[in-house]
């Protein structure tokens, strides 16, 4: 029996696909909506010690110039103007080309392939920056996204380590840096960070990408684990 054929719309350029369904943030466009997300983010990215932009709030220049990650995106409950997005998972590739702050990033999404259509429209909405809230700066900070996919997108947490495996395309394993307390991790508390106030200092393990011409490899780079409680405006 033949292989059931996903629906061609499934990768398409963002410019033929999800255009007529959400404003492109390159335009700095957004319809802010009711929409929240409460779970965990990580990533894994090309800075050799730990992320400066965490306490430089995005100032600071990444250690080699530039930064490349992929982020993790468990929702362990949430909606998007009434759809429940509680236990999807979300990938990113991010390519930021200096500091994080003076934007320009050319990012992709992958969507967890379990969303409905209507769960799948709200999430890259809310990545995006156009639905607004905690994630509208997006839309100031993304200058393209350059694909946007359902994925079979695989997230597990399991104790001190995070991974994620998007098939071939991305593959990321990552381990909290243990502190003077084997029950507490390094970390950093009470930021101003976009993400949220508390990250946990994380090193890359084994770490690949392999998608839209990017070939990267972050095994011993800047991790880090942070969990989220997002909101639109009118949450």
């Amino acid at each position: 029996m033949a292989p059931k054929k996903r629906p061609d719309a499934d990768r398409l350029p963002i410019s033929q696909r999800i255009d007529q369904r959400m404003p492109n943030p390159g335009r700095r466009q957004s319809t802010p909506t009711e929409w929240a997300i409460k779970g965990e983010l990580f990533l894994n990215c090309s800075c050799t010690v730990f992320c400066p932009c965490v306490v430089s709030l995005g100032a600071h220049p990444p250690t080699e110039g530039h930064c490349h990650a992929w982020m993790a995106i468990a929702i362990d409950e949430g909606h998007y103007e009434g759809e429940d997005l509680g236990g999807l998972n979300v990938g990113l590739l991010v390519d930021i080309p200096g500091r994080m702050g003076e934007g320009n990033w050319k990012v992709a999404a992958y969507v967890d392939e379990r969303a409905s259509g209507k769960a799948y429209n709200g999430i890259l909405q809310i990545f995006s920056g156009a639905a607004g809230g905690t994630t509208g700066l997006f839309t100031m900070l993304v200058s393209e996204i350059i694909g946007a996919e359902r994925a079979p997108v695989q997230i597990v947490r399991d104790g001190p380590k995070r991974s994620i495996q998007i098939g071939r395309k991305i593959q990321g394993e990552i381990e909290m840096i243990a502190g003077k307390s084997p029950d507490h991790p390094v970390m950093v508390s009470n930021s101003k960070y976009w993400m949220g106030p508390d990250i946990i200092a994380a090193k890359g393990l084994k770490s690949r990408v392999r998608d839209y011409g990017r070939v990267w490899d972050f095994g011993g780079m800047s991790a880090e684990i942070c969990p989220i409680d997002w909101k639109g405006p009118h949450a």
